[in-house]
């Protein structure tokens, strides 16, 4: 197939500059099979040095370059031009962060959400002389919620994140439930309080759009449910 022109609507933003955001247009010929990080790397070296995005590995493993093309959180990496449905790509910064620069977004508000769930290992009982071994058929659960990559899509389509800024996040909840559900650790109580409140797993509106946008499959709204699941035969055991 022959090359394809395509408008790249981008949304800028520069703090030196007085002016809010505002998109600009950048025509490109695109060859099928390339994708809109592969675009926008040749916008900056071909027509605009000071367009600024995030980038790492290019194999959707780091997350770094979250944002939203044609509407869509998506992970640009692995996002195809040519299966855009359109000969305008629009593209803009990641929701529900503060923006540093055109599509760079600052990250440290959705990290900092990871400390108050504790997101390591507390084993219960002594150190054994090897490795903690975990059977297969226990790791099942747990497993998916590893595959996070803290790429913050999530957090950029939750609705809950958006109007709450003190919510923990559909990240930070997953990244609590890959613990609680891990058979080798040992401090379940103290961790379902950590996220017992409106702004832990019963601030969640279980609408499920974490789940649809996580390029990894992390399902964290299924996470939240088996974790309000735990809390409540403990407040109905305290009750009694």
């Amino acid at each position: 197939m022959e090359p394809k022109r395509f408008t790249f609507r981008i949304r800028r933003f520069n703090p030196s500059d007085a002016l809010d955001s505002y998109d600009e247009d950048f025509t490109l010929e695109v060859a099928e099979g390339v994708t809109v990080l592969e675009a926008l790397l040749r916008i900056q070296a071909e027509q605009d040095g000071s367009l600024s995005f995030r980038y790492a590995c290019r194999g959707a493993v780091c997350g770094s370059c979250a944002m939203v093309v044609n509407g869509a959180v998506a992970l640009a990496c692995r996002t195809q031009v040519h299966a855009a449905g359109s000969d305008t790509i629009t593209i803009g910064p990641l929701p529900n962060l503060n923006v540093v620069k055109d599509l760079v977004v600052d990250m440290d508000f959705f990290l900092r959400k990871l400390t108050p769930v504790r997101p390591w290992l507390d084993p219960a009982g002594p150190d054994p002389e090897r490795e903690r071994l975990v059977d297969p058929d226990e790791w099942k659960e747990p497993e998916p919620y590893t595959n996070c990559i803290l790429c913050a899509s999530c957090h950029g389509v939750c609705p809950v994140t958006e109007r709450d800024p003190r919510y923990l996040g559909p990240a930070a909840l997953a990244k609590h439930y890959r613990f609680l559900a891990d058979p080798r650790d040992g401090a379940d109580d103290a961790r379902l309080g950590f996220v017992d409140g409106d702004h832990g797993v019963w601030g969640c509106d279980t609408v499920w759009s974490c789940v649809k946008v996580c390029p990894k499959r992390v399902p964290p709204t299924k996470g939240i449910l088996a974790t309000r699941a735990r809390i409540r035969p403990i407040e109905d055991k305290n009750g009694a």
